[in-house]
Order: structure tokens, then C-alpha cells, then sequence
């Protein structure tokens, strides 16, 4: 099985990405097509047999362009823009004239005084009149009749269908009239209009839509075009393209990292803000990694590549928001049945207007009735409502570090009442600290001096204990001693000598010999060791100096994010493997409502099984995205923290690569905001279509500007769904 995404250019309204759908599925060995006409973009899953180039073909064949390049992408769309401009002002500049014309025919006062060789000017008028209107329905609007002949042929029905009919019906019935009877209304400047406005309407719609693709060609822009490498101790400026893994890169500050690499020389603070939507910059140092794309601020840093091309994180990221943006949401599979229904039964009452109308014996009702009837209906809107929405929230959510993979999670989401939390890397930072540092006796000595005789034996040893230490006595840039017979006793500690002494750093049973000789801190121990932390003692020779607490710490905004979504009116549950004692002592410090502990990776699946049985709630998941990849596979929701090159983009429907919990109620933020504006949208789209069909079927538009006032409200009720969408650029997050 594989995935195949094409760019399309030319679709005009929905029912021509639904067109598409229809006969993609149809070609062997095709599993899936979705067409998403807001993003112009088909993304088919198929068995490896399906060649691209035939999916290629049904496009060309329907009347639409395959776009190669993201770069010929971003042209093409703007030549789309370009010409819908230039067609719609000519369209209404050669309009006005027809305008004019009418009123003049109206007052009985032809614009043409005189006979030009005995040729009434009346008649010269209304040759006119023709001419201009054939213009601007059938030489510029060219494209839509086309776009309609080629849906009938093949049995598919979209808006152009609608308009093609409208127009044509108007302009053939006046030149019918003009040989038969002068004396009958000649709707000329309606078909014109028509024309006109549905072309305007598609420069609009088409400008506006290119407005939704802004966040994921933004992204694209932050890619660094160069990289300066080192070449036999030479910098030599190369295209990014010809970057190779293992290459050394040279990164000035205000310089763009070209790729993810490795710091092997020097150190910097780096704004990451593009990957995380966190404005802080982060301190970096030899042996961190560094995300492609982000900025050097201050030092020289020299860094060797290890990812390039679709590889680096932000490749992923940018073929991450492309494929959700191309995604649907349940509540769009609605909104399809109704838009693939729609234009057939518009026909079938737009014959229906005209028969009943004629039958009354109101010709000229009948026709307006029932041209009116075809301009009104407008599908575009139905189908515009959920894919540009849903396009807007997924590219915000991307400019914020939240990566939403599946679009679908957008609206499960808002249904959740449960958020599932794993412990380890969710709510805590996954590695340990030291958090206490105790005297055990009075020994005219500091916690400084316990944490310089621990980190100097503890420097020797790989523990992430040990190395918690050592970090502790860094940050507080404490000097370390010579060590010197360093030992490591497997699952008790270490020892070495200082200064002609022995000094233990472990635990009890490591030192339980001098833990006879001065005060026993058992009472400080268990204090500690309720709080759900690691206790580490610190002795030389036979005396007890002091003792040092290491945990797990919690994520400085673990706490205000718990209390936030609560107030959104969520349930926590915290799910750790963790023992029960260490769970509570967490859950308690930030409000969580209930705690899971001691249950194994494989058994956080059945927990999530449980709770989603339990009412049939709907259940999120929150987890790094690594071991609890099972657990997120399962929930309705499941969310990865990540951080950096190591995020798990796969593991979760929504990644949030900031790391931190705050990120958690942006999204929840984001996906409640992205599914109201999507309900929106349909009610507005609905309640246009409910009112205005009947409207126009029982003849209150039937005059002579009915057509014309159906087709400013076509176009209007398209933008108005595009531009309700991108307000959801402006939406603030709490953090």
C-alpha cells in the first residue's frame, strides 16, 4: 500500500473535487481519495500496483492541471489569480454597456438617433447588445461552459452546470425573441451579469482560498536555501540541496541552521520558535541537537549534519500540514452527500419553477423564476464551509509547534470529556533532579560542600542519578575535587577517595557501617521519600554528612495547564507505571482528579478501553509518543508530546512540539475554535440555501435583476464562509 498526493489547479467549486473523487475511485487498486478543494490538493491510498501518472490522466481528462513543484504550486496559483482578475474586470466592463442599453430600451429612446443605411437603430442596438453578451458568456466564460460540458459527459454535475444553463438559457431565449418578437423582454445584460459576477465570485473565492494555503507556504519559506560548510578548513557556501549527511556547517549568529544536526564546537542560544511556537530562545552547547531552520542568535556554532532532504524534522513538518489540511473531519462526509445531491436536484426544481410557472401562463415568470433558481443554488458555499476551516485552524495550529495529523481529531476532540495523562515526559520532565539537599549533622558544612564531594565522586559514573548530580553542582557552578579509585557497586552507589578519604554516594545499604556512627536521618528520609522522591546518601568514612533527593520534577507549567482544563470542564487522569505512592504525591502537588498507577505500556490500552466503555466518552491521551504509542493508537485522541528532532510525529492524531502542557490547551483551544467556525459555516450555507430556493421558485426574484441579485448573493455566501474561516488566524492562546 502506498500514498500517492497530487496538487491540483483549475477546480472551480466543490463539485469538481467531488468529480474527481468519483472517478479516481473507480481505477483498480485505488483503496481511498479524498480531493480537497480548499487546499487543491487529491491524496490517494492504493496498492502498489496504481501508477501515478494514471491518476495524473483523470485529472487532465476532466479539464484540470497536475502541479509538479511546490514552487510551480505557489506560480501556478498565482496565474490562476492572475487571469480570474483580468477575466471578471472584463466581463464587467463590457456589462455596463449592456446596462445602459436596457435603461435606454426601457425609456424607449435607442442610444443610436440615426438609421446607418436604412438599418433601424433599434436594431442596431440590440445586434449590439449580442455580440457584447456573446463575449462575455462564451469567450471569456469560455472555461465554465467547458468545465460543464466535460461534468454532464461524464455524468457528474458541479456548479458550473448550473451557470452554464442559467446564462445560456437567457441568452438564447433573447436572440430567440429578437427574430420572433421585439415586443418580448430580451435578457441580454442578465446573462451578461450573471456571467460577470460568477467571475468576479471566482476571483474573490480564489484569492481568498489562496489566503488559507498562507501558514503552510510561510512554513515553507523558513527553510534555509544555503548551508556554509567546511571543506579541507575552508568555508564554501553551497545550495541546501547538495548538503550531505555528516558534513560540517558553519552558523553565524542571525544565520539560519541549515539542517538537524549535532553541535560539535561552540555554544549559542537558538530561537526555535519556528518548530515550537515557544518565543524563548534555547540555550545550546556541545552535543545538543539542533532543528533545521531555526535561528543562531549569538555564537559561532559548528554542527554536523545528520539529516537532509524529506528526512529533517522540517520536511515532516511540512508534509505533516499538508496531509491534514487534505484530511476530513465526520461532520464533512455530511456536507458531502448533501453537495453531491445538490446540483441535480436544483435542475430537476428549476424545470419544475418553469413548467408550474408556465402552466399558470407567465412566460417571462418562468423564466426568471426558474433561471434564478440555477444562478441561487450554490453549492461552493456547502462545500467550502469544513475544508477551509479546516485548512485555516490546521496551518495556525502549525505556526504554534501544535502538528495535527489526522483532521478528524479536530472534531473529536471537542467531544472529549476525559484527557488520559502519562507521567513520565507529559506531566514531569522524564529525567531526574536533584530537589533536597539535607545535613544530616551539624558539621560546619554547607549543601554546597555535600553536593562537591557527591558530583566529584559521581562525575566517574553513567547513572542518571549520579549524572543529576553532577548537573545540580554545574548550575550552581560549584568547582569539583580530584577523585581518585572510583568504584561503582552495582545497585548501591559509588565510592572513591578524596583527599586521603573515603566518600560514599548511594544507598543505605551502601553505608549502612557508618550510618551507626552519628544521627540517624531516618525521619528526613521517609519525609522525602512520601513525596514520591529517590534518596541518596552522602558519606565519608563512617559519618552520615548529609542526604540528597532526586526525582522526577514536574514541568513548570504542568500545574497552571491542569488547572486550565479543568476549567474547560475536563476530567485528568494521571496513567503511570510509576508506583502508586510516587503517583499520588505528584497528582496531589497540581489537582489531578484520579490516578492509575503501576500499570505496564500494554495495559494502558485496556485502561483507555475501559473509560471509553464507560459511558461511550470520548477519551484523550496524552503521551510522549514512544512508549505509549499503543495507548495513543487507541484513545479517540491521541496526543504526542515531542520535543525537537526526537518528536514522534507518527505516534499521535496531534503532536505538540513545544513539550509542555500548556501546548495541550492551545490545541484544545485551536480544535474547539476550528470546529465552531466549521458549524458556522454549514448553518450559514444551509440556512442560504433553505431560504433563498424557495424565494426564488415562487417568483419573488422573478424580474428583470432577479438573476442579477441571485448572482452577487451566490458570490457573497462563498466569500462569507472563507472569510468567517480566516478569523481563525487572529485566535489568541492562553499560553
Amino acid at each position: 500500500m502506498k500514498k500517492i498526493i497530487l496538487k491540483i489547479s483549475g477546480m472551480h467549486c466543490v463539485s469538481c473535487a467531488r468529480n474527481i473523487e468519483a472517478l479516481a475511485k473507480k481505477q483498480h487498486g485505488v483503496l481511498t481519495v479524498d480531493v480537497n478543494f480548499a487546499t487543491g490538493q487529491m491524496i490517494v491510498t492504493a496498492e502498489k500496483s496504481v501508477q501515478e501518472k494514471v491518476l495524473e490522466k483523470i485529472v487532465y481528462d476532466l479539464g484540470y492541471k497536475v502541479v509538479k513543484e511546490k514552487d510551480d504550486g505557489e506560480i501556478e496559483e498565482r496565474k490562476t489569480i492572475e487571469q480570474a482578475k483580468v477575466k471578471a474586470i472584463w466581463a464587467l466592463v463590457l456589462s455596463i454597456p449592456l446596462m445602459i442599453f436596457m435603461a435606454a430600451m426601457y425609456l424607449d429612446k435607442p442610444l443610436f438617433g440615426l438609421k446607418f443605411h436604412g438599418i433601424d437603430s433599434h436594431f442596431l442596438q440590440l445586434l449590439l447588445e449580442t455580440i457584447l453578451t456573446f463575449i462575455v458568456v462564451y469567450i471569456i466564460g469560455f472555461k465554465t461552459h467547458l468545465s460543464a460540458f466535460n461534468s454532464i459527459r461524464r455524468f457528474y454535475a458541479n456548479m458550473d452546470v448550473l451557470i452554464s444553463l442559467g446564462t445560456s438559457a437567457a441568452f438564447f431565449f433573447s436572440v430567440s425573441a429578437f427574430f420572433i418578437d421585439v415586443k418580448i423582454p430580451l435578457f441580454f445584460e442578465i446573462a451578461a451579469f450573471i456571467m460577470a459576477f460568477h467571475l468576479l465570485g471566482r476571483y474573490l473565492e480564489a484569492r481568498a482560498r489562496g489566503k488559507t494555503s498562507e501558514a503552510l507556504r510561510e512554513l515553507l519559506k523558513l527553510g534555509a536555501k544555503t548551508a556554509k560548510i567546511l571543506v579541507n578548513g575552508q568555508e564554501k557556501e553551497i545550495p541546501i540541496e547538495e548538503l550531505k549527511i555528516g558534513d560540517i556547517m558553519v552558523v553565524r549568529p542571525g544565520e539560519k541552521i541549515p539542517t538537524d544536526g549535532q553541535i560539535i564546537e561552540g555554544q549559542s542560544s537558538v530561537d526555535e520558535s519556528m518548530a515550537t511556537g515557544e518565543s524563548m530562545p534555547v540555550e545550546k552547547r556541545v552535543e545538543n541537537k539542533v532543528i533545521g531552520s531555526t535561528i543562531n542568535q549569538e555564537g559561532v556554532l559548528k554542527i554536523r549534519a545528520e539529516k537532509i532532504g524529506k528526512d529533517t524534522f522540517f520536511a515532516q513538518v511540512v508534509k505533516l500540514v499538508e496531509q491534514a489540511q487534505g484530511s476530513r473531519v465526520p461532520i464533512q462526509e455530511f456536507a458531502d452527500r448533501v453537495t453531491s445531491y445538490f446540483v441535480p436536484v436544483v435542475l430537476v426544481i428549476a424545470l419544475m419553477t418553469f413548467i408550474g410557472w408556465l402552466i399558470v401562463g407567465e412566460l417571462f415568470i418562468a423564466i426568471m423564476a426558474a433561471i434564478t433558481v440555477l444562478i441561487i443554488a450554490c453549492p461552493c458555499a456547502l462545500g467550502l464551509a469544513v475544508p477551509t476551516a479546516l485548512t485555516v485552524g490546521i496551518g495556525r495550529g502549525a505556526k504554534q509547534g501544535i502538528l495535527i495529523r489526522r483532521g478528524e481529531a479536530i472534531e473529536l476532540m471537542g467531544k472529549a470529556k476525559t484527557i488520559v495523562l502519562d507521567k513520565t515526559g507529559t506531566l514531569t520532565k522524564g529525567k531526574p533532579d536533584v530537589t533536597d539537599v539535607v545535613l544530616v549533622d551539624n558539621l560546619q558544612l554547607t549543601t554546597d560542600n555535600i553536593l562537591q564531594l557527591a558530583a566529584s565522586v559521581e562525575i566517574g559514573s553513567e547513572h542518571p542519578l549520579g549524572k543529576a548530580i553532577v548537573n545540580e553542582a554545574k548550575k550552581r557552578e560549584i568547582n569539583l575535587l580530584k577523585a581518585e579509585n572510583f568504584k561503582a557497586i552495582f545497585g548501591k552507589g559509588v565510592t572513591a577517595e578524596i583527599n586521603g578519604k573515603k566518600i560514599l554516594v548511594g544507598k543505605r545499604e551502601l553505608i549502612e557501617e557508618a550510618a551507626s556512627a552519628g544521627s540517624d536521618p531516618t525521619e528526613a528520609v521517609d519525609k522525602l521519600q512520601e513525596q514520591g522522591k529517590t534518596v541518596m546518601f552522602v558519606a565519608e568514612d563512617d559519618k552520615i554528612l548529609g542526604i540528597i533527593a532526586v526525582a522526577d520534577t514536574l514541568k513548570e507549567e504542568t500545574k497552571t495547564a491542569i488547572e486550565q482544563l479543568h476549567k474547560m470542564g475536563f476530567k485528568t487522569i494521571m496513567l503511570t507505571g510509576d508506583n502508586q505512592k510516587t503517583a499520588n504525591a505528584i497528582a496531589q502537588k497540581i489537582g489531578i482528579d484520579e490516578v492509575i498507577a503501576g500499570v505496564l505500556p500494554e495495559g494502558k490500552v485496556d485502561v483507555i478501553k475501559k473509560l471509553q466503555k464507560e459511558g461511550e466518552i470520548k477519551v484523550i491521551m496524552v503521551g510522549d509518543g514512544i512508549n505509549d504509542a499503543p495507548a495513543l493508537t487507541q484513545a479517540d485522541v491521541g496526543v504526542a508530546i515531542g520535543t525537537g528532532t526526537d518528536i514522534a510525529i507518527e505516534a499521535g492524531d496531534i503532536t505538540l512540539v513545544r513539550g509542555d502542557l500548556m501546548a495541550l490547551v492551545s490545541a484544545i483551544q485551536l480544535s474547539k475554535a476550528t470546529f465552531q467556525t466549521i458549524r458556522q459555516n454549514l448553518f450559514w450555507a444551509f440556512i442560504y440555501n433553505v431560504v433563498a430556493l424557495p424565494v426564488a421558485a415562487f417568483g419573488i426574484l422573478a424580474t428583470m435583476i432577479g438573476p442579477l441579485i441571485a448572482a452577487v448573493a451566490m458570490v457573497f455566501s462563498s466569500l462569507s464562509v472563507v472569510l468567517n474561516s480566516l478569523r481563525l488566524r487572529k485566535i489568541k492562546f492562553l499560553a
